[in-house]
């Protein structure tokens, strides 16, 4: 099977002075991703997580290697991902069905026919917006929205032009935990049923745990990935699966690889598997 992320010998230093210095942000990127996989990647502060999501979604070019996506090389910004992160980021001036349609505004194939098709389009948010449980709320404007509902509508405006791949850095990190392990239940729901894939940046080993099939552990900066573990629990997995001793046991090894990255002082001692 071809991978659909596929990451060969990737580096990334910031600039040509730190290239020519040989001082990298990530190292050795080796990385295989199946087509509607969910993946999570954890480790110690400054590791390089997010620069890792800049070069999986075109907003930065290795300095070394190449990094595929769906079977295209990734030279510039790609059409096909969607993002949110921590900050829901919605304009306050739109309503949250307008936020959620921004991106068929920006992208094509949707924005040559937005004019024409904009009832359709408006549709289609709404119904994105209703599955995440934010039906009656497509006319608020963010400031009437809880910071949960806020994310929730940010991640329908990540998902709302189809894209085959979501990118999420730290999203849940700002909320409460009762309305964060409501959000992991609306994601879960979500991928199930587009089958899209993930990558998933957070500090949160259990969410990492409940959510991907995958979870890469990162070493400090240079980052590199050093441990692989998969996730082994059913689908679908419901917040009982937190209290078992099965999950605990997959969290309490994730704590003990990133403690042992923060403690080195070279290459971390567990490498990917």
């Amino acid at each position: 099977m071809t991978a659909f992320v596929d990451f060969d010998q990737v580096w990334l230093a910031y600039n040509d002075e730190l290239l020519a210095k040989g001082q990298f942000a990530v190292e050795d990127i080796n990385l295989k991703v199946n087509e509607g996989e969910f993946i999570a990647i954890v480790g110690p502060s400054g590791c390089g997580k997010s620069t890792f999501m800049k070069l999986a979604t075109g907003l930065k070019m290795p300095s070394k290697g190449t990094v595929v996506i769906g079977g295209q090389q990734v030279k510039g910004p790609l059409k096909i991902t969607g993002m949110a992160f921590q900050a829901p980021s919605l304009l306050p001036w739109r309503t949250t069905v307008q936020n959620v349609m921004l991106p068929l505004e920006i992208v094509e194939p949707y924005r040559s026919s937005f004019k024409q098709k904009k009832a359709e389009y408006e549709d289609k948010a709404r119904k994105l917006l209703q599955s995440v449980g934010l039906g009656g709320y497509e006319d608020k404007f963010p400031w009437q929205l809880s910071g949960g509902m806020q994310q929730r509508a940010s991640i329908c405006r990540a998902l709302v032009h189809e894209p085959k791949m979501l990118l999420l850095d730290e999203p849940f990190g700002a909320l409460d935990a009762f309305t964060r392990e409501e959000l992991w239940c609306a994601l879960r729901d979500l991928q199930a049923a587009q089958k899209f894939n993930v990558i998933l940046v957070t500090h949160d080993l259990r969410e990492s745990v409940f959510l991907a099939d995958t979870v890469y552990v990162m070493s400090k900066s240079p980052g590199r990935f050093v441990v692989r573990r998969e996730i082994d629990l059913p689908r679908p997995r419901d917040l009982e699966v937190t209290y078992t001793p099965q999950f605990t046991d997959i969290v309490h090894e994730l704590r003990s690889h990133i403690g042992a990255v923060r403690n080195s002082f070279g290459k971390a001692a567990a490498e990917v598997k």
